[in-house]
């Protein structure tokens, strides 16, 4: 890691809530920069993967989440100083509104915090509809809630013309002295796809692309690019951060080999837990289950991460092969992590939203059910029950749940941890010894201990079967 300190051009995209236009405004501004032949770096606050996915798509390097409640503040740092490495700027997408995290009496987990922490300017997104000079109260109020905050300029959405946002910004410039740097006119064809279920199999055939750029257009039509380009040169020199989670420049030489299920049905994986076990001495294997492979011959370990198994269920259920397999392999003791999708995956059968039962692997005595709502949602903090080969009894470790499935036990179920949220405890999860399968999509940094275990594991199963 350089150890120097260095300017890391970046800003935060901030917003005034959620759907104000976050996500449309991060990747045109990311096309937009890649148009001009920058290296753009996709960050996200909080512990989303679907934006992520969206900015490496755009920017074609492995977009990071940046989260104070998961790690602590040195430890995001560390993941931005690591990821911004080489990157000309670095966009950072925000989450909910400006100021929304974990307490509603501090900055704690917000996109403001990170800001703050990162010495990064931001930039505030209003939504000006139905208003002039209020717009400028509004920003007013998030320019100096937080003593600290540097929001360096606005840009408005949902303007009624080009004059309405003119009004606003005479309004914002004169009260706030804070520059608009352009604005959207309301129009069609532009929003981000809902977060559908297909967006994986859509960025991989390039069904996006057009509408990267034509994001970028509106971005450079709209707005000034320029000006936000010299406000993220504009940011401080940024210090290099400890590094104490990875503490390396480069990965371990390889010691064992993990497997790794990554297609459209399993995709949602932290970059950080991946580089982890890298840098442990891990040799990452990927491998599709939706397209009929196999858990690779050599691997001495497997991470099944979340995705969306219940959309592809059909083509999953009809690999009976691969899923044998994988049944044969887990119960012969290969170290096995299953988070969300994969879990679901292992488990007797999934039922999709129409009713439709398909069978899975039959490894978790447990059956799964799509429903249209949420099931849960939130930042959750395990508890380990017992000693496996990735926690010791009584370890913790944070991460985060969103999943619309529930499950219904069918048998002996022995709980892999404890899980802490916003409604209390509870037991969650099923636990054999060599297998921890849970809906929480664990943070490998928020307790390094897990990949060094992971690897330990691995290796030592490796030996014991060769």
């Amino acid at each position: 890691m350089t150890d120097h300190i260095s300017n890391r051009p970046r800003l935060v995209i901030g917003g005034t809530g959620s759907g104000v236009g976050k996500t449309t405004l991060t990747l045109g501004l990311m096309a937009a920069m890649k148009r001009r032949g920058l290296n753009v770096q996709g960050f996200k606050c909080g512990p989303d993967y679907i934006d992520p996915t969206y900015h490496t798509a755009v920017t074609g390097r492995p977009s990071r989440n940046l989260d104070t409640w998961m790690v602590a503040p040195d430890v995001m740092r560390e993941v931005f100083w690591r990821g911004s490495a080489g990157a000309d700027i670095s966009i950072i997408e925000g989450v909910m509104g400006f100021y929304d995290g974990k307490d509603p009496k501090t900055d704690q987990g917000s996109t403001a915090e990170i800001s703050m922490l990162l010495g990064a300017p931001a930039i505030l997104l209003v939504n000006i509809a139905s208003m002039a000079r209020s717009a400028a109260a509004i920003v007013k109020g998030f320019a100096t809630l937080t003593e600290g905050v540097q929001i360096a300029g606005v840009v408005a959405n949902q303007g009624g013309s080009a004059g309405h946002i003119k009004l606003a910004k005479t309004a914002i410039e004169q009260e706030c002295s804070l520059p608009l740097l352009g604005g959207f006119v309301r129009q069609e064809g532009i929003a981000i796809p809902e977060r559908h279920l297909g967006l994986v199999p859509a960025i991989e055939r390039g069904e996006l692309t057009p509408l990267f750029d034509k994001l970028a257009d509106l971005v450079e039509d709209a707005l000034d690019v320029d000006a936000i380009l010299n406000i993220a040169r504009s940011a401080p020199d940024l210090a290099p951060a400890p590094g104490t989670i990875f503490g390396k420049t480069t990965a371990a030489a390889p010691v064992t080999k993990i497997a790794v299920a990554r297609d459209a049905a399993f995709n949602f994986y932290y970059q950080e837990n991946l580089e982890l076990l890298e840098q442990n001495g891990a040799e990452l294997l990927f491998f599709s289950p939706l397209a009929g492979e196999r858990v690779p011959a050599e691997a001495d370990g497997l991470y099944i991460g979340g995705g969306f198994p219940e959309e592809f269920a059909a083509e999953l259920a009809g690999h009976e092969a691969v899923r044998a397999d994988l049944k044969r392999r887990i119960e012969a003791g290969l170290p096995t992590l299953a988070e969300c999708g994969g879990y679901m995956y292992l488990c007797n059968t999934i039922t999709d939203r129409e009713g439709a039962t398909y069978e899975m692997t039959g490894l978790v005595p447990g059956s799964v059910k799509m429903q249209s709502r949420l099931a849960a949602l939130g930042y959750r903090e395990v508890t380990a029950l017992g000693d496996t080969f990735l926690f010791a009894k009584g370890e913790q470790a944070r991460g985060h749940e969103f999943h619309y499935s529930t499950l219904a036990e069918e048998g002996e179920f022995p709980a892999a941890y404890f899980i802490k949220g916003l409604r209390g405890e509870k037991a969650e999860g099923y636990c054999t010894g060599q297998l921890v399968a849970g809906y929480t999509h664990l943070y490998f940094p928020s307790n390094p201990k897990i990949a060094e275990r992971f690897v330990e594991g691995a290796k030592r199963y490796g030996q014991a079967r060769r």
